[in-house]
């Protein structure tokens, strides 16, 4: 890597997506944002915007094969701008790879044993796995010399301790089909918790968090001491919260109760709880805005979906509290979190007990900035910290290749 290197190119590869970020990692200014949705389809869209030249949005309707003439769209926009893959200034491209299992714990430079073991995780991740690959496997081809590094959602989470990690099963049984909890968001969750250190004026080390990462998927972690202890998600990202359309913590007999007396396959059931369930499923809308405004008319059917919303929030906030012994600061993120005051007041209404508070007027400020949202006198400080996984994955990835 030249000195003049300290661009990274951030790509987040979905099933018929491709979302991504320039970034120069001097001061971590934005030089290039950008989406490719609808791969493989005839209405596929290119939505680009220079941020380094000051130009505007730029956006293109058309079809776009796969994820190779996707990226290709993408390296010609920024090739227009003068920020091309060819650019002595790039540095590296780092990739969002959402399950890394045990076996990588810190961002990981791509060669061909990487992206076996991530290909070798595709069972217990298979609607990302495979897309990430092959994002990877098209920005290698279009830049094989140029370092690509794998960042994991998982990582984070891998030291949580064995008893937070393992489900009460056959042990055996476990370990052979790789059954345990890895956790997701966890570039989110890694970020916001060091932000919210930051905000109190303190080292990550000194500090213990519970984050919530609030969006249509959602996932809590306590964090002690920069070191995430538990998360809520498990196997997969299904586990825990109530989300958009997923259901979150639910009895796995009800699995084989609908297998055997609704007649559903196990298909069925996949996307019952993936994709019909949650707020969604239960008022048939998974936009808070919309919920919270439906809840203003009188809906009851809304008001109940947000109650079951909020009543599993403070069952995690009070268990993490109890993991972590002594909480520091409670921290909402993400879409929902970040946006939705009235999430936030609710989720901390009646826990004053537990030091937890809420200031009326705080919480209803809009800001893009980490802010703190309870009276000063708060034993344990609530805050509002939004995410920036790209700025985390870019970093991660900049530290890596320049070390």
């Amino acid at each position: 890597m030249t000195a003049t290197a300290t661009r990274v190119l951030v790509l987040n590869s979905g099933s018929s997506s491709v979302k991504y970020q320039l970034l120069d990692m001097r001061d971590g200014a934005r030089l290039a944002v950008g989406l490719v949705e609808r791969i493989g389809e005839e209405t596929s869209r290119l939505a680009h915007t220079p941020l380094a030249t000051g130009g505007d949005k730029r956006e293109t309707e058309g079809p776009i094969a796969d994820h190779e003439a996707a990226l290709k769209a993408v390296a010609a926009e920024l090739s227009a701008d003068g920020l091309g893959l060819d650019s002595p200034e790039l540095a590296a491209i780092g990739h969002r790879v959402v399950h890394g299992g045990l076996k990588f714990t810190e961002p990981t430079v791509i060669d061909d044993a990487v992206l076996q073991e991530i290909e070798r995780l595709v069972p217990v991740a298979p609607l990302h796995n495979p897309a990430n690959l092959t994002g990877i496997r098209t920005a290698r081809a279009l830049r094989p010399d140029l370092p690509q590094v794998a960042v994991f959602d998982t990582a984070f989470h891998t030291t949580m301790p064995e008893y937070a990690a393992r489900y009460a099963i056959d042990v055996e049984t476990a370990d052979a089909h790789r059954i345990r909890r890895y956790g997701f968001h966890g570039t989110s969750h890694a970020y916001v918790s060091r932000k919210t250190a930051e905000l109190l004026g303190k080292d990550p080390s000194e500090v213990n968090v519970i984050v919530l990462h609030l969006g249509n998927g959602a996932s809590a972690s306590a964090v002690a001491g920069g070191r995430c202890v538990d998360t809520s998600m498990g196997l997969t990202p299904l586990e825990g919260l109530v989300m958009g359309t997923r259901s979150g913590d639910i009895d796995p007999a009800v699995t084989f109760h609908l297998k055997r007396v609704a007649g559903m396959s196990e298909d069925d059931v996949d996307v019952l709880l993936n994709k019909k369930s949650g707020l969604v499923g239960l008022c048939g809308d998974n936009d808070m805005r919309e919920i919270r405004r439906r809840i203003d008319e009188g809906d009851e059917r809304a008001r109940l979906a947000f109650d079951i919303y909020i009543h599993r929030l403070k069952k995690y906030i009070g268990a993490y509290t109890a993991v972590l012994g002594r909480v520091d600061a409670v921290a909402f993120t993400a879409g929902v979190g970040e946006n939705a005051a009235p999430v936030r007041a609710a989720a901390l209404a009646g826990l004053e007990e537990m030091g937890l508070a809420v200031d009326a007027d705080l919480n209803t400020v809009r800001s893009g900035e980490p802010r703190l949202i309870s009276p000063e006198d708060a034993r344990v400080a609530a805050a509002v910290v939004p995410t920036d996984e790209e700025l985390e994955i870019a970093q991660q990835t900049y530290a890596l290749v320049s070390a």
